[in-house]
């Protein structure tokens, strides 16, 4: 693996005075010579308005939410950017289901750190630590005013798939008439029998449907007898309406019963999103999940199906529920996210993980974060142990992209990235930081590593699908940079997905 980050970083692990001490995380350090960089102020007599978020807005039967763009922020003025880390990847993967479709999607789907986290960042995993923190940075290379991109990383140690903990799943399934339009239940069904295959005698599946009403179809059953598994899967039919508040009832009280405190409990949701029957108001259905929450039961929902599907909902319920949101647009999607990352998926190592980038003032002046606008916290926020922020799965990452702006003559440390979060098995919270300087970064765009030049591109295509008023590229350009990308990285199948992505969506741009 090429080497890029280069946090000449300073760690210091914190715990609660009421924690006990752990050893400091070691973070990821290469130094490099590089040269600096003399970057003129650049004067802005107006700042633009920042985005505000909107209500929800249904488009072609869809439901998104508009939560806005970050606006650029002078460092004077705040020096500290908190957020709430996120694992989700559902919004890319709406996204290449428009784009594939032959439209581009409605820029309310679009959340730029999905497009980046649904994409291999190339980071080592920690030895003997949980989390690394990684960094690079180099020229925007759609920016003349010499302004730098900043990737900003965090990586969870790997579990093996034997040395996992036991599975304890309840898949709660919508077979309302809905999930009957474009084979969706068809699909759900095919995810199913995918995860199925990946779990063995430690592991235990409970199914749980729901269309007017919810009820059990299958009780708790050891994995080691799939055959009893699969066939209640495969007898599956849709009927009635969608009463998912019934569905998530039932569906918890069956985790419940089945919970073993040594594995992960877990809730599966498959649906797309509607709720038409019982309680349909989202907040009452966030609220009532809450309880289960705190028993130690966690949600993933997974999302199927375009033209009556409500990304709203499902991302709320899997924020509320301590888990992650991902949309199955294919079966190799499935295949992805359950075979070849099944103990990510589903094995939680920390929950409420955040960050603070605490920018060098005398260096920054101005910094704009890509993505995160639905994370945002307070930076008082940072060290409120009762915030709830974003849960990480074993050996997830976890990227932030920030577009910076140097004084002139700018040399020494440009920010300090700090991690906090809550260890998913002592429950201690712990907190490593580290510093990012001006000879860490690239001298040029061309010259960055394969894997921050993929996540440049993969933000920029967001910003630009977003409509992003602070974005200088067009997807002309991100197309053209992607293909040579592809050139360069031939057995790289997410980059070589991504070429052939951005050009559709070059097209179909160019055709409006």
């Amino acid at each position: 693996m090429n080497t890029r980050l280069v946090i000449g970083f300073c760690i210091l692990t914190l715990l609660l005075a009421a924690c006990a001490p752990a050893a400091a995380t070691p973070i990821a350090t290469s130094p490099r010579e590089a040269p600096l960089y003399e970057v003129p102020e650049v004067e802005r007599p107006v700042e633009p308005e920042p985005y505000r978020p909107q209500p929800t807005a249904v488009i072609g039967g869809n439901t998104f939410q508009d939560y806005g763009v970050n606006p650029e922020q002078r460092a004077q003025r705040d020096h500290l950017s908190t957020f709430a880390l996120d694992v989700d990847t559902a919004s890319y993967t709406v996204a290449r289901r428009y784009i594939e479709d032959g439209s581009l999607p409605p820029i309310d789907a679009v959340r730029v750190e999905e497009f980046v986290n649904a994409f291999d960042q190339g980071y080592e995993p920690p030895s003997s630590s949980a989390f690394t923190i990684y960094a690079d940075g180099a020229p925007d290379p759609f920016d003349y005013s010499e302004a730098y991109l900043l990737r900003f990383g965090i990586q969870g140690y790997r579990v093996d798939y034997w040395e996992r903990k036991p599975l304890a799943l309840t898949f709660v399934i919508d077979v309302s008439g809905s999930m009957d339009l474009e084979n969706r239940l068809g699909l759900v069904k095919e995810t199913l029998e995918v995860l199925v295959e990946g779990l063995d005698s430690r592991d235990s599946v409970a199914i749980v449907v729901y269309g007017s009403d919810a009820r059990l179809v299958l009780e708790p059953t050891p994995a080691d007898r799939p055959e009893r598994i699969l066939r209640s899967i495969r007898r599956l039919r849709t009927e009635g309406s969608t009463n998912v508040e019934a569905g998530l009832r039932l569906g918890y009280r069956t985790a419940l019963q089945a919970y073993r405190p040594e594995a992960v409990n877990r809730v599966i949701l498959c649906s797309d999103g509607v709720a038409n029957t019982g309680e349909t108001r989202a907040n009452a259905l966030l609220d009532m999940i809450d309880g289960y929450v705190s028993e130690g039961v966690d949600m993933t929902a997974l999302g199927f199906g375009m033209g009556n599907f409500n990304d709203v909902l499902l991302e709320q319920l899997a924020d509320r529920g301590n888990g992650f949101y991902a949309y199955v647009d294919t079966l190799e999607e499935a295949e992805r996210l359950f075979i070849n990352e099944l103990t990510s998926s589903l094995q939680t190592i920390a929950y409420d993980a955040k960050v603070q980038v605490d920018f060098n003032q005398e260096l920054v002046a101005e910094y704009r974060l890509l993505g995160y606008e639905n994370r945002q916290l307070s930076d008082d926020e940072f060290r409120d142990d009762s915030v709830d922020a974003g849960e990480i799965g074993a050996g997830h990452t976890a990227t932030a992209v920030y577009q910076v702006r140097l004084r002139p003559g700018a040399e020494g440390r440009i920010a300090t990235v700090q991690l906090r979060w809550q260890d998913a098995d002592t429950r201690q919270v712990q907190e490593i930081n580290g510093n990012f300087n001006t000879w860490d970064l690239y001298p040029s765009f061309e010259e960055s590593d394969a894997y921050f030049q993929k996540a440049v591109l993969v933000a920029a295509f967001a910003e630009v699908l977003r409509a992003s008023p602070y974005t200088g590229a067009s997807l002309g350009e991100i197309a053209s940079l992607a293909r040579q990308l592809a050139r360069e990285l031939p057995y790289d199948s997410e980059v070589q997905e991504f070429a052939e992505l951005a050009g559709r969506a070059a097209r179909l741009s160019a055709n409006e």
